[in-house]
């Protein structure tokens, strides 16, 4: 049965490349055909004379299925600020089913397990009415909840349950990524959202001084997803 998620976080740099990385790893690992999807970015460098994007070169590197890269990201912004600002300075357009397009033309491909990675957190615009929440929901994949582990992590944690059960969508599982090595009363915070997040936690990823996929995976249990 195929799986497909959609990854989102609390907020900007929560971890949402990492964890994605790493569930792909897994997944991979395990022998399934997996697809990692980063359908807009914004933060690209010139590579060879083409925008390129470090978090959707991350999930090429651990997807099964090759894909050309313009199918990862069709929507390759060079600054690193809020999209819809970007495509505004660049003349680009962005738009909810623009977007679904592209992935369903991604997903065309016989595939097991596949990930569609948002940008910043639920809520981040793609234009002036519609936000990456309206991607999600047109989609309707279950999502993934990262949780940078920081101060006010409940309440951004809680927020974005709310705003994500709101519109309509499954909250498939979190995973607890450690952003502030430290972070005051760690295990006490995680054992507040372990009891009021309402899906099974993942996976807690301690603080990497290189964060790979690989060293990622480790800490993470895909079969809760199963």
């Amino acid at each position: 049965m195929k799986q497909r998620f959609f990854v989102t976080g609390t907020d900007t740099d929560a971890g949402k490349t990492l964890v994605s990385s790493a569930l792909l790893h897994l997944a991979t690992a395990s022998g399934k055909g997996t697809i990692g999807l980063k359908p807009v970015a914004a933060g690209c460098e010139l590579i060879e004379g083409e925008l390129r994007n470090a978090d959707a070169l991350a999930l090429m590197a651990e997807s099964s299925i090759e894909l050309s890269y313009s199918q990862v990201n069709p929507i390759a912004l060079e600054p690193p600020i809020a999209p819809h600002i970007a495509a505004v300075d660049a003349g680009v357009r962005i738009s909810a089913d623009r977007l679904q397009a592209y992935i369903n033309g991604a997903l065309m491909r016989k595939y097991d397990f596949a990930l569609v990675e948002g940008a910043g957190g639920w809520r981040v615009p793609l234009n002036d009415r519609e936000s990456l929440a309206t991607l999600a929901q047109l989609l309707q994949f279950p999502v993934i909840v990262v949780v940078g582990m920081k101060l006010g992590c409940i309440n951004h944690a809680l927020l974005t349950v709310e705003a994500i059960r709101r519109d309509g969508l499954q909250i498939a599982g979190w995973v607890a990524n450690t952003i502030d090595p430290e972070m005051s009363e760690f295990d006490r915070n995680l054992a507040w959202l372990t009891q009021v997040m309402p899906a099974p936690c993942l996976g807690v990823i301690p603080h990497l001084s290189e964060p790979l996929a690989s060293e990622a995976a480790a800490h993470l249990d895909i079969t809760l997803l199963d």
